[in-house]
Order: structure tokens, then sequence, then C-alpha cells
């Protein structure tokens, strides 16, 4: 019986997915054009995936780009990543979307001319930015 769980997400940009996962200390594997990596589960299980983050040394998380959408979901053996990284699956979707989307965020801002003057994390760990615009 296999242990591995897939979470959606709407992650469509792998670059900036890669710079999430550089700057949360992942390390990880990127499969060739054309092939997969394995992911390490349960009892020496594996599946396949685009991208895999080495969350253990014995348990990983895969990252599969979905053809049809092109949103990525995360397959992991969530239990024993928990048991042996630290962090449930939750808290890693959760803190990779935010990453995620600040960087989107980030991107938009200097795309649409603006300047990010200001940005504070509060006690809830959610990110408030301030930005502006200076009229032609």
């Amino acid at each position: 019986m296999s242990h591995f769980t897939t979470v959606k997400s709407q992650i469509k940009n792998i670059l900036r997915l890669e710079l999430v996962l550089e700057e949360l200390g992942f390390a990880y594997t990127k499969a060739e054009a054309g092939q997969k990596v394995r992911v390490k589960g349960y009892l020496g299980q594996t599946t396949e995936a685009d991208l895999v983050i080495h969350s253990s040394k014995t348990y990983e998380i895969g990252v599969n780009i979905d053809a049809e959408s092109g949103c990525a979901t995360f397959v992991a053996d969530w239990e024993f990543v928990e048991q042996t990284a630290g962090y449930n699956q939750a808290e890693f979707t959760r803190k990779v979307m935010q990453r995620y989307a600040y960087h989107t965020v980030k991107e938009e801002v200097q795309k649409r001319g603006y300047t990010l003057e200001e940005e504070k994390v509060d006690e809830n760990d959610h990110i408030h930015v301030t930005v502006s615009s200076w009229g032609d």
C-alpha cells in the first residue's frame, strides 16, 4: 500500500518555486528534460517526479508539473516527512506558498513601475508590503 499523498497548488512558475526552495534552505534535484527523478517514501517505496526536495535523509517531497493546468503538485509520504524533517504537509505548503506569493507580488510590483518601500512580518507571520509610485 502506498503512503504517498499528493497536494495540489497554484504554483505555475517553476523557476520562482526553485528560488523559494533555495531561500527556505531546501536542497533539491531537478530532473533532466524528458526525465523524472525518484522520490523516497515509506519502506523504500518510490514515486517519480519532475523535481525532488531532499527534506530528510530517508524521505523526500516530489514536485510534479501538471501538463494540463501547468500547476505544481507536491507528493510525499507526509507522515514520515513530519517525523524525520520536523514539519508537516500543512506547514510546508503554507510556507512555500507564502514565499511564492511574496515573490510573485514583488515581481508584479516591479513590472508595473512601483517601488517596494517597506516590508514587515507581523506576529502571525503575515507579510505586509508598502509600495509607492511617482506620477508622471
